[in-house]
């Protein structure tokens, strides 16, 4: 019996292991191409403890990373950037990707396969800071927030 019970408990950790791949290959490029290292933010595991426990608008866990003081915007278009974006993103779709030559910035939405949980991977850069986030989150909470933008834009105004 214990043996089967560690092979189940092997599995799912290996299956949760490698849901997040998406992330830490972005996060992994982003350190290695420009030779950044992410901030530490200090209580992230608890505000990620809340989220798994309270799941605030659908929301089921995330990740994040924000890197400082780095060159983004070094080849001028972006092209490092589309190529790390689509090498980290591979199993991932495509739903947006805004570029601004003017400002030197550039915005990157994922979202994973449509079930009754998906996640998104949102990742921004500026010339000097960028964030990458991975959120896993509810598909009935997603579509209601998209078919009610007013409602959902409340959410976070100041």
């Amino acid at each position: 019996m214990r043996p089967r019970l560690l092979a189940v408990f092997l599995a799912a950790s290996a299956a949760a292991f490698g849901a997040d791949r998406e992330f830490d290959r972005l996060v992994k490029a982003v350190e290695s191409r420009f030779g950044v290292q992410r901030t530490h933010i200090p209580l992230m595991g608890v505000a990620n403890f809340f989220v798994k426990v309270a799941r605030p608008e659908g929301a089921m866990g995330f990740k994040l990373a924000v890197f400082e003081d780095a060159k983004f915007d070094a080849d001028g278009d972006g092209a490092a950037l589309d190529r790390i974006m689509a090498d980290a993103s591979e199993g991932l779709h495509p739903l947006v990707r805004v570029r601004s030559r003017r400002d030197h910035e550039w915005t990157y939405i994922y979202t994973g396969e449509a079930g009754k949980t998906t996640k998104m991977l949102i990742a921004t850069f500026e010339r000097n800071e960028a964030t990458v986030i991975e959120v896993q989150l509810s598909m009935d909470a997603l579509l209601r927030s998209l078919g009610d933008p007013a409602r959902t834009g409340k959410l976070f105004e100041k």
